[in-house]
């Protein structure tokens, strides 16, 4: 299992858990911040999204987030979480990345997949505010809105940063999304420059099977694209890449242009019975006498982490993989 941590305010903000009850009246006022009609911790505020603009009256407590990245979202904030969803039926409800969560998930109700929300369920955990992405349930915001006060951002992946700011924006925590955030880009940053320094010429790419005729080549507008560009860790030169989708679909006979310094790998599913298609394409690809010719470093890594998480904390689960493959600290922002 990937060993991840909390930034010391990430900390600071699981602890504090047990005030979420006193602070249910939106009593407290946080530091201030720019934010629609109100300062960050002052309600009711404005918040403009995806979607328009929604009012939010009094400070949100339970929140029902959507999206497994906002559930990841709140719970790095000390948020409650209401409801959520899973990627799909059957999917563990809170990923061992996230560590203990108990205190904040324990009167959380399972609203059903990312395809199929269920609004009985979330009608049912009372939420306080509901969080998605257009891209996801575009469809279902008004009904939504009929629930609780209602935000949703256009997308997930290449815009986790921006996302999480906008959550704690909504619920008066908009300085320590930013800190978290911050925090984050710091050690990126350090943990490339200690990887860097080891491996000047050190190049990445991210080779992803998911039980289909191609194999997904992760573009630099991806969560890893992201991730590894704040590492300040680049793509080879010429290597296919993509400014508007997060990936390039790879044939076999294609499978060289995936060669870098760093080949990371992963397939969908891992060890879990729908894995198993993922599990078989990997193998033929691999298979392939043209696999041979990528001389790269192919590091096979945990799915859950590099591909699905799209968070904060999958996001530190990355840096601390690398940092522990190429012995830097992995706990650089503890310093």
């Amino acid at each position: 299992m990937i060993s991840t941590r909390f930034t010391r305010a990430a900390s600071a903000a699981l602890a504090a858990v047990g005030l979420l009850a006193l602070t249910a009246c939106g009593g407290q006022t946080a530091a201030t911040g720019p934010s629609g009609s109100a300062a960050a911790g002052e309600f009711p505020k404005t918040i403009e999204h995806a979607m328009g603009s929604t009012e939010i009256e009094a400070k949100p407590v339970r929140i029902a987030t959507l999206d497994a990245s906002y559930t990841d979202a709140a719970l790095a904030l000390g948020a409650e979480i209401a409801a959520y969803t899973t990627y799909r039926d059957g999917d563990e409800s809170f990923p061992s990345y996230l560590g203990d969560v108990s205190a904040l998930t324990k009167d959380a109700v399972n609203a059903g997949s990312l395809a199929e929300p269920s609004l009985d369920k979330i009608l049912e955990a009372e939420p306080d505010l509901i969080v998605s992405a257009k891209v996801r349930h575009e469809a279902l915001y008004d009904q939504f809105g009929k629930i609780a006060p209602t935000i949703f951002s256009v997308t997930t992946g290449p815009t986790w940063k921006q996302n999480i700011v906008m959550l704690g924006d909504a619920i008066g925590k908009k300085d320590l999304a930013e800190e978290l955030v911050a925090e984050y880009q710091e050690r990126a940053k350090k943990v490339g420059e200690e990887i860097l320094k080891k491996n000047p010429e050190l190049t990445y790419s991210y080779l992803r099977f998911a039980g289909e005729d191609t194999a997904r080549l992760y573009s630099s507008k991806s969560f890893l694209g992201e991730i590894m560009a704040d590492a300040g860790i680049p793509r080879p030169k010429g290597q296919p890449d993509s400014q508007e989708k997060i990936l390039v679909p790879l044939s076999q006979e294609q499978l060289p242009a995936a060669d870098a310094g760093l080949v990371i790998v992963s397939a969908f599913g891992q060890d879990t019975a729908e894995g198993e298609k993922s599990r078989t394409q990997q193998k033929e690809f691999m298979a392939n006498p043209l696999w041979k010719k990528i001389k790269g470093d192919v590091f096979e890594v945990d799915d859950r982490v590099f591909a699905t998480s799209v968070s904060l904390q999958g996001a530190h689960g990355v840096l601390t993989a690398l940092a522990e493959k190429y012995g830097v600290d992995p706990h650089l922002a503890q310093k």
